[in-house]
């Protein structure tokens, strides 16, 4: 015999899984408005982002190529047939687009569930417009309900670990995962993030941290969020 709560309970989460998606997919969608003619952008890291490359097609005959912020975002580009081009070939990048795991009303954000946070943040620096793309649960008062992905050598591992803890985290190693540049991440659970700047920089100059997930010295320019009713646009 079938539990009736039980199938109600999964059906329920399968609904708002659905319903999530669909939002992921309208605000990628709102997003390739942004993108002109003879440009080479660069593209993020993420679910949301996976959406918005699922319909590059729609874009991709206007821009000159992309600069990629993973070899997983690389590897779906390419099966669209679009072009990659390295940081190093372009300089500066007029558009960057990529998605978030937290973002308050300021635009500062937490960044890394896919591990590629110190490529993503190398892009943001490199944009002359950084657009980020979320769904509305992403949408926070206040940052630090996700863990903060720190990406550290890994000899620095237990030493930054330590220092983590004196300010109220409890890191936890990423098992089973090396990120592109071939380092391991700390996920930092319980930090109350109260100050964005002074906490990202703080973190930063621990010895060994490659970067942390805040991205508040350099925030997103425009935030896209979508809800049930559209997509609202966040900016300066």
């Amino acid at each position: 015999m079938y539990n009736k709560k039980y199938i109600n309970t999964k059906l329920s989460k399968f609904l708002i899984f659905m319903n999530q998606e669909e939002k992921k997919q309208k605000v990628a969608e709102a997003s390739l408005e942004y993108i002109q003619s003879g440009q080479v952008i660069g593209i993020g890291t993420g679910s949301t982002i996976n959406h918005l490359i699922s319909l590059m097609d729609k874009v991709k005959s206007k821009i000159d190529g992309v600069v990629s912020s993973s070899e997983n975002t690389t590897k779906l580009l390419i099966e669209k047939n679009i072009r990659i081009l390295e940081l190093n070939e372009v300089g500066r990048l007029p558009l960057y687009i990529d998605g978030a795991d937290e973002s308050n009303m300021h635009r500062q954000l937490i960044k890394g569930g896919g591990g590629a946070l110190t490529r993503e943040k190398i892009l943001a620096q490199a944009s002359d417009e950084f657009i980020c793309v979320i769904d509305d649960s992403k949408l926070v008062d206040k940052l630090g309900n996700f863990p903060l992905p720190v990406e550290v050598l890994q000899i620095s591992q237990s030493l930054v670990a330590l220092e983590l803890v004196k300010i109220g985290g409890r890191p936890v190693l990423r098992e089973n995962f090396n990120t592109d540049n071939g380092n391991v991440i700390l996920d930092v659970h319980n930090l109350e993030i109260l100050e964005p700047i002074k906490m990202e920089q703080s973190i930063n100059n621990l010895p060994g941290v490659i970067t942390n997930g805040i991205f508040a010295l350099r925030p997103a320019d425009r935030l896209l969020v979508s809800n049930s009713n559209g997509v609202d646009v966040i900016e300066n």
